[in-house]
């Protein structure tokens, strides 16, 4: 049996084309002008909305009201399944600095949960951490940061073979290098990660794999000047250099409108990956200046969107979706077609999840329709409708 989604506006890395879906057996099996049904098929008229991959969000450590560093595989599956309802089809649950016994729970966790019963694929697990500098630890515990050159890392890496896909490093610690030519040889995308390198030390760690940088201008050092000269961080090399690709909490807290503009203009549409970041509330129900304790003990207050310190001085952490991520990028100014791009292929293609990202016949059938104003109108994972408010008696218009 087949499932047709007839008269949709599919958002192709080409453009935006009205169009037959047809997906069976978990994939999509073609992307045709016309479509005849066979008995027993099912046919859903998609006129007028707007047909996307699914979200693919490799970075993000909670949601639901749980987090991937607990070490429960069940809490991981709540987590990806509250990202899911939003659209986020496939998913990379994302740890914190912690000491190594720590992370290794958290890994077997995650493991054991990407064999499990979920709507959205766990494509592995994305190490942010512990290697970080001190300089720009951000929420991470300063406590827990350790130096590549001082740690035998191998059993981490080693728990879960081929499942850790991204690891994010300061390159300028004593052994990053070294630690980005393994991560190369495992496989595993080395992110530039809370660091205070200066833009030449970003070029010396090129050669040694690191290719990405963690959301960027969050925890990244910038422009200083020294004496009469002006050094350039992180934040310059990531909007320069070719070889780097870029996170970017797209939240519209984390960065004004005018920097996710600038970044776009620098980067392009293949080099931005849109994330969440978003910790154990997020994809859940918060109340607006409500206080809440997360799970580390830290006591936060909901406010306009986002987290806060009670202090209000500084973020306390994400609490959005992609399907958020994607509007807000398209109130920048962003085509929707872009937007879409940074939300699903980009950050698929920068793991390795070849089959997620597009809509072309052969990839799995993870697809989000919306209605004109982006609001999430049905969600397919692996070609199961896991969310369907079509019925105008329970649609309810997405948050921004």
């Amino acid at each position: 049996m087949k499932t047709i989604l007839r008269g949709a506006r599919a958002i192709l890395p080409e453009g935006i084309r009205q169009t037959q879906v047809i997906i069976a057996d978990q994939r999509i099996l073609d992307v045709t002008d016309h479509a005849d049904p066979a008995e027993g098929d099912r046919v859903i008229d998609a006129d007028g909305l707007y047909l996307s991959p699914g979200f693919v969000d490799i970075h993000v450590h909670g949601g639901g009201g749980r987090s991937a560093m607990s070490g429960k595989a069940e809490d991981t599956v709540i987590l990806a399944n509250a990202h899911a309802q939003h659209g986020t089809t496939s998913i990379l649950p994302t740890t914190l600095a912690a000491p190594i016994p720590t992370l290794l729970r958290a890994v077997e966790g995650i493991r054991r949960a990407a064999r499990m019963p979920c709507d959205a694929t766990i494509l592995g697990a994305h190490l942010e951490g512990p290697c970080l500098s001190p300089a720009q630890s951000g929420a991470q515990s300063p406590d827990d940061l350790i130096i590549p050159a001082e740690t035998d890392l191998s059993p981490l890496l080693d728990a879960w073979p081929r499942g850790i896909r991204m690891m994010g490093v300061a390159p300028e610690l004593p052994g990053a290098l070294e630690l980005g030519d393994q991560l190369t040889r495992r496989g595993i995308v080395a992110s530039i990660a809370h660091s205070n390198a200066t833009y030449d030390q970003v070029l010396a760690a090129l050669p040694h794999g690191y290719s990405d940088v963690t959301h960027l201008y969050s925890s990244c050092s910038g422009l200083i000047r020294i004496h009469s000269y002006r050094v350039p961080g992180v934040i310059e090399a990531g909007l320069n250099l070719d070889e780097l690709t870029v996170q970017v909490i797209a939240d519209g807290k984390h960065l004004p409108l005018s920097l996710l503009q600038l970044i776009y203009r620098c980067k392009g549409a293949d080099k931005i990956e849109l994330i969440t970041d978003g910790l154990e509330f997020a994809a859940g129900e918060l109340k607006e200046g409500t206080v809440y304790r997360q799970l580390n003990g830290m006591e936060t207050v909901y406010e306009d969107g986002v987290m806060k310190l009670l202090s209000r001085e500084s973020f306390a952490g994400s609490v959005a979706t992609m399907h958020r991520c994607l509007r807000t990028m398209v109130s920048a100014g962003i085509p929707l077609v872009q937007a879409v791009r940074m939300a699903s292929e980009n950050p698929a293609r920068r793991v390795g999840a070849a089959r997620k990202g597009r809509i072309a016949p052969g990839m799995d059938a993870d697809l989000v329709l919306m209605d004109e104003g982006l609001n999430i109108r049905m969600v397919f994972a692996m070609g199961r409708a896991i969310r369907d408010a079509r019925d105008p008696g329970k649609q309810r218009t997405d948050p921004q």
